[in-house]
């Protein structure tokens, strides 16, 4: 006989990391998705990077979406994580996918750290653009 566990309405679960501990981790996989807000929010020749902040994971992680038609040159954003003292502790990125879609970056996490979200292009080809810090 096979047991079956089914959520019942109202049931929720915890999130599988906090702060620095969802440092390089999927927001979807540790279930930091649900609360979601987005904080700063910057546009490069139509590719916009969003600052997503999740409340219950105290993490947040960068959202591409390409809007160019044509998307004729390569790029990326960022999530860069700062300390106190305005020091670069860490950024990662994620490439901006085809017109049209969204993709996202794993997390960087911790209220006593600021953050900002930038897009730029491989080329060089336009200037970097980047948010203000949270």
């Amino acid at each position: 006989m096979a047991l079956t566990m089914i959520p019942l309405g109202g049931t929720s679960y915890a999130a599988g990391c906090s702060g620095s501990g969802c440092d390089n981790k999927g927001p979807v996989t540790y279930g930091c998705d649900g609360d979601v807000t987005t904080m700063r929010s910057v546009d490069n020749n139509s590719r916009v990077a969003e600052l997503r902040w999740s409340a219950d994971c105290t993490a947040g992680w960068v959202r591409v979406t390409n809007n160019a038609n044509p998307s004729q040159y390569a790029s990326y954003a960022t999530i860069e994580k700062y300390d106190g003292s305005g020091n670069l502790l860490r950024s990662l990125r994620v490439d901006t996918p085809t017109t049209g879609q969204s993709d996202w970056s794993n997390m960087l996490g911790g209220s006593q750290y600021y953050y900002r979200v930038c897009v730029r292009f491989d080329a060089d080809l336009y200037p970097l653009k980047c948010s203000s810090k949270w």
